[in-house]
């Protein structure tokens, strides 16, 4: 079996959510901001498989060569001189050229690449790894018809590459096909059923035709996956019952996945429901229906340890993963439920942060202090207590009285003298 050196992804096409509105289940009221629509990882050119193999869908962004450390640049330059040095003895080579056009496209030459892509393609017409390389070279170069173009011809030697059929996708909803970019999507998924980033596509592409149910099922799909945008937009349509029943817990099950992979829109999702939760001057539904959502995703945690039952108020089911020495999890547990405003858990993970765990856990661990910093930036006013005492006592921090009062800013005036007299400050 012919084995050519190909890119698994493509270079984020330019889609624009102006053009339809998309939001996937956001209100004007609730938006607070959107991931372009269709957004695409960024190529990896380092990265080779066999073309009649199906990808794994990548997981970030490659970094930009602005964004390389100083031995990756020396890499880069070093390589270019090598693959030079082998065209020289074999100019007539395509895999040597393909090669060459893939480390010039790495360094972001593309003009360069694109050359040494068609002289591949001059000694090789049928190799579909050079047509693959120069559909993704002409998307970077924004010419969208000559991709297709080049996607097209692979497919025509290879109607079973994954790639060219996901990339095809990307490129007919730049150019207004709607209905062909979805069988592009769909036949990528034929192809290889377990390709996230492809359910997530086609999941935005169903919403834009209306298809809402079936919108929902794969983005949903597509957040079991792992794609945090997918995570965010699925908690979309929980929060909204679009195109699946309302569940706010689920909701923040979803967001708090996205939020954890550091997709800000997630984020910022969560903190304006804590707000909503803590706030002592929204209307008593809200304050009551957004802490109950809280309290609904706090139970969804127990799906995962079906071994576990609660036993009683006075627990959490982070407490009890504790107790057992749960070390893959009752950490990451307390942080969850502590962020969806369990006091309980949040007094466990205080006293981890004083005293660490064992080997497990150092004491003052940053992301502990970071759970308090956010919660206590929304009104948890255990949060603030603690946030106070630390900055007072200089836990893990230099001491600052000054952040310790502001840190109580925002509780009742008794609850506030109360903490200033324990920890005696004026």
């Amino acid at each position: 079996m012919r084995r050519c050196l190909v890119l698994v992804t493509v270079l984020a096409v330019p889609l624009l959510a102006e053009r339809h509105g998309l939001s996937f289940a956001q209100t004007p009221d609730e938006q607070i901001s959107s991931p372009p629509i269709l957004e695409s990882p960024g190529p990896d050119p380092t990265l080779t498989v066999d073309p009649n193999q199906t990808p794994q869908p990548p997981q970030q962004n490659h970094p930009q060569p602005s964004e390389w450390t100083e031995q990756e640049r020396n890499n880069a330059v070093f390589m270019l001189s090598e693959l030079r040095g082998r065209i020289r003895i074999f100019p007539a080579s395509a895999e040597d050229r393909l090669k060459l056009a893939q480390g010039l496209y790495r360094v972001g030459d593309f003009d360069a690449a694109l050359d040494e892509c068609r002289l591949a393609l001059k000694l090789q017409p049928n190799h579909t790894g050079a047509l693959l390389q120069l559909g993704i070279l002409l998307m970077a170069k924004q010419d969208g018809h000559g991709a297709a173009t080049a996607f097209m011809e692979a497919l025509l030697l290879d109607p079973a590459l994954t790639h060219a059929h996901y990339s095809l996708g990307g490129v007919q909803y730049s150019l207004g096909n709607i209905k062909a970019a979805t069988q592009s999507y769909r036949r990528a998924l034929e192809l290889q059923p377990h390709f996230p980033d492809a359910r997530y596509r086609l999941a935005l592409l169903l919403k834009l035709t209306n298809r809402h149910q079936e919108a929902a099922q794969f983005m949903e799909e597509a957040a079991s996956g792992g794609v945090p945008q997918a995570q965010f937009f699925s908690g979309n349509a929980y929060k909204s019952g679009q195109g699946v029943e309302k569940h706010l817990g689920r909701a923040i099950f979803w967001w708090t996945m996205a939020a954890e992979s550091g997709h800000q829109p997630a984020a910022d999702a969560l903190a304006k429901l804590r707000r909503q939760a803590l706030s002592a001057t929204l209307a008593d539904r809200r304050r009551t229906d957004a802490l109950a959502g809280f309290q609904s995703y706090r139970a969804l945690l127990w799906e995962k340890f079906p071994d576990y039952s609660r036993t009683g108020d006075s627990d959490t089911l982070g407490t009890l993963l504790l107790k057992d020495n749960r070390t893959d999890a009752a950490v990451s547990t307390l942080l969850q439920e502590s962020y969806a405003l369990s006091d309980i858990a949040l007094a466990k993970l205080v006293r981890l942060y004083e005293t660490g765990w064992d080997q497990h856990l150092a004491p003052f661990d940053k992301n502990i202090l970071g759970c308090l910093e956010t919660t206590a930036a929304d009104g948890f006013a255990p949060a603030k207590a603690a946030l106070a005492r630390i900055y007072d006592q200089g836990l893990g921090v230099a001491p600052d009285r000054a952040k310790a009062k502001a840190a109580l800013k925002g509780l009742s005036k008794q609850d506030t003298q109360a903490l200033l007299d324990e920890l005696g400050l004026r």
